[in-house]
Order: C-alpha cells, then sequence, then structure tokens
C-alpha cells in the first residue's frame, strides 16, 4: 500500500468525493428510475444511494483522523475554517445517515413487498437531496481550510517583489 494511503488527511480528501459527487449521480439516477417507474433501476439507485450516503462514515473518520496533523501548519483563517468545517460535518452527519437508513427500508420493502418501494424510495432521493445541500455547505467550508481564494473577501492580493535597481 503506498506511504499516502496510510495518511488520514490523504484518504479524507480521496473519500470525500464520495458523499459530494457519488451522491449526486445516485440520486439523478434514482429520481430517472423513479420517474421512468422503472423497479430494476430503482433498486440499483437505492443500493447506490446507501452505499454513497453511508460513505459520510469514512469521511468523518478520516477527517476526525487528519485534524490533528494538519492544525499545527494552519494560520488562523485556516485553523477557523477548520472548527466550521468539523462543526458543518457533525451538524449535518445524520441527514447522510437517515438518508442511507431510508434507502436500506425501501430496499427491504422492494424485496418483501415490491408496491411498498415506492413511497420510502421517494423520501430517500428528498433527503439525498437534502444530504447534497448540507455536503455543499461542509465541501465550501472545506476549501476554505487550504484555499484563501475561497475565503470571504477572496485571496489576499500577491507581494510584490522589490526589484533590484538596474546597473548600467
Amino acid at each position: 500500500m503506498p506511504a499516502k494511503l496510510s495518511q488520514p488527511e490523504y484518504l479524507h480528501i480521496l473519500l470525500n468525493h464520495l458523499p459530494i459527487v457519488g451522491l449526486a449521480v445516485a440520486t439523478l439516477v434514482t429520481a430517472a428510475a423513479l420517474a421512468l417507474r422503472n423497479r430494476g433501476a430503482v433498486v440499483l439507485g437505492l443500493v447506490l444511494l446507501a452505499l454513497l450516503s453511508a460513505s459520510a462514515w469514512p469521511v468523518m473518520k478520516t477527517g476526525e483522523g487528519a485534524r490533528d496533523r494538519i492544525r499545527p501548519i494552519l494560520d488562523d483563517d485556516s485553523k477557523h475554517a477548520l472548527r466550521r468545517h468539523m462543526d458543518l460535518a457533525e451538524d449535518w452527519v445524520m441527514v447522510f445517515y437517515t438518508t442511507a437508513g431510508v434507502a436500506v427500508v425501501a430496499l427491504l420493502a422492494a424485496w418483501k413487498k415490491p408496491k411498498w418501494m415506492w413511497p420510502p424510495a421517494v423520501l430517500a432521493v428528498l433527503l439525498a437531496c437534502a444530504s447534497l445541500i448540507a455536503v455543499t455547505a461542509i465541501a465550501e467550508a472545506g476549501g476554505r481550510i487550504r484555499h484563501p481564494e475561497f475565503r470571504p473577501g477572496g485571496a489576499p492580493p500577491p507581494v510584490k517583489e522589490e526589484s533590484a535597481p538596474e546597473s548600467k
């Protein structure tokens, strides 16, 4: 295993795309399948919703592991952004878990009583939309940790280097 894969901050950056991009795609797939009333596609979408919503857990765990490793190298603004990122993630992670749980309930309904699948599947898509709103705020705060251009007011102006006087 490459050495970087044992670093929680590196894993966090790799995994955080699952509940962002992956969940967005799963939501679109499931919504389209519901609109088409295609049971097989809805089941596939629900599996994706369950897995990608549940991926918030390893993202949170690797983020917690990364916190103490990156904190010493951060300036005050970055530390504030890190705190905000962590607070938002802690406040909203339950919406991801709820989405995963409802998707699993819909899958169980599809298996036991296929006609009962539709209401929880619709609820799972609505919860996934709420998760996407939450993950947008969480990711925005996370981006501000190392990217001053994402902070209010943008990046500070570049420092101009003074040039040495020309000799003739």
